[in-house]
């Protein structure tokens, strides 16, 4: 952990369960702070690559890190469980019962940040980020604008860095995290002086035992706030307008978000951000769409209660580059442009992309998620040609075949991109879009893997010397 005490947690105890992308930092930062710490993961791979950290870390914080399975929790200070690890449902893990039963709290690396920012003798605030969608686009963007206004900034959690490996701010620094619903099961202290709930959809639903349980889960980013806190939330669907009239109540001062209606307090309209008629900000190309006017909103109504003045604000809105995997352009040729919304792991994110675009190709596929593409239905006549991959491409399928679209069953990305240039060639369609409105884990690592595979086989196809334009 940078600049923090190395007696931090000195004659504290836990035990870290999953030593995945949050799990094997917190191992680390832990034992530089002072704690020991026993460490498991079921995979092997995984127990390399904790033996692999240890052995860059000096003697006596390697000393105090030990990789065995967890059998007690007995004088534990706390169970740091990854995020992926149900302690609920749909069936809690051993371990979690194992802690519940002997009283030792479950926590996320999240709330040990907290905890060891507060420890550590720094005022610095905090901003929490959850939603369905557009998470990181704001957490990223909020931390841009926080930048480059000169303000000391770190962000993370469920977007990467891991909490536990962002350094130690001053006074009047800010952290800016990105917290899903699994980190916001296990708050303990954490209190966001900022906070900020986009949107709602269908998601998690196992985990959560339901809407009711994913949105109580959601809500939890506002759990601790005062008086001299902000709760932000968007209004664009019926959970999240549900949730504001109990913010509306206080104790924390509640700004409405939209990406389209004006009767919010911030809101999108006509390519840039408003509030009480004022345009705080232009939308630049990186930030298409109402669902990026929505995400930009959410960054305006937070960057201005953390003191961002509006000109350092606009101008940071217009720099910010955007993210990748989330509708970014990766090649263009012949007047066919290949967009990359990869992160669009079910219908509502892809949602957000068809609608940014009037004729397209559409490549999708992969393991849909609950109620598969059925809601996407109003933006069908939109599709010249889809193009369906992965697990569940016959599913899909069939939801286009009832609405009269026409299809291909390619089955991977390789087989689709090209086939999907050529169409688009054929047809003068000017989008080959791949927001695939499902997870990737059938044929990738993740959503990621997937875009830059995505971007290789667009650069090849765009490369390749063409024999003269399709008619």
């Amino acid at each position: 952990m940078s600049n923090f005490p190395a007696t931090l947690f000195t004659g504290q105890h836990f035990a870290v369960l999953g030593l995945g992308r949050n799990g094997l930092p917190a191992v680390c930062a832990l034992a530089q702070s002072g704690a020991t710490v026993q460490a498991w993961d079921d995979g092997e791979a995984a127990r390399a690559a904790l033996a692999k950290a240890v052995t860059g870390l000096p003697q006596d914080v390697a000393a105090r890190i030990t990789c065995a399975p967890i059998e007690t929790l007995t004088g534990a200070n706390g169970l740091v469980l990854s995020p992926g690890i149900p302690h609920v449902l749909p069936k809690p893990h051993p371990v979690a019962i194992m802690a519940q039963e002997a009283g030792v709290p479950i926590l996320s690396d999240a709330e040990l940040l907290f905890r060891a920012v507060r420890k550590a003798g720094s005022k610095a605030r905090f901003a929490g980020i959850t939603g369905t969608n557009g998470k990181s686009t704001t957490t990223t963007l909020l931390a841009h604008i926080l930048a480059e206004a000169g303000v000391p900034v770190a962000a993370g959690g469920n977007l990467g860095p891991a909490a536990l490996a962002l350094p130690l701010l001053p006074d009047n620094g800010v952290y800016v995290l990105e917290m899903s619903s699994y980190m916001l099961e296990r708050l303990d202290m954490l209190h966001f002086d900022a906070a900020c709930l986009l949107n709602l959809t269908p998601d998690h639903l196992d985990r959560h035992a339901g809407m009711d349980g994913y949105a109580r889960a959601k809500t939890r980013v506002f759990t601790h706030q005062i008086a001299q806190d902000l709760a932000v939330i968007g209004v664009d669907d019926d959970w999240c307008r549900d949730i504001a009239k109990t913010l509306q109540a206080g104790p924390a001062q509640c700004l409405t978000i939209s990406g389209a209606n004006a009767d919010c307090d911030v809101y999108g309209q006509n390519n840039a951000i408003w509030q009480a008629g004022q345009c705080l900000a232009r939308l630049g190309p990186s930030l298409p769409g109402s669902h990026n006017a929505e995400n930009a909103a959410a960054a305006c109504a937070m960057a201005r209660f953390l003191g961002v003045p509006d000109d350092k604000l606009a101008a940071a809105i217009l720099s910010f580059p955007g993210l990748p995997h989330r509708q970014k352009l990766v090649a263009e040729q012949d007047g066919v442009a290949f967009i990359d919304d990869s992160k669009a792991t079910n219908a509502d994110a892809s949602a957000r992309a068809l609608g940014c675009y009037d004729r397209l190709i559409w490549i999708a596929g992969g393991m849909a998620k609950e109620g598969g593409i059925a809601s996407l239905t109003p933006y069908f006549p939109r599709i010249v040609h889809a193009f369906l991959i992965g697990r569940d491409a016959a599913q899909l399928a069939e939801t286009l075949a009832a609405h009269g679209v026409a299809f291909t069953l390619s089955g991977t990305l390789e087989n689709a991109v090209p086939a999907a240039y050529d169409a688009a060639r054929k047809t003068g369609t000017p989008v080959v879009l791949l927001s695939p409105a499902c997870a990737s884990f059938d044929q990738f690592s993740g959503f990621e893997a997937r875009g830059l595979r995505f971007l290789e086989l667009a650069r090849t196809v765009t490369e390749q010397p063409q024999t003269g334009k399709a008619d």
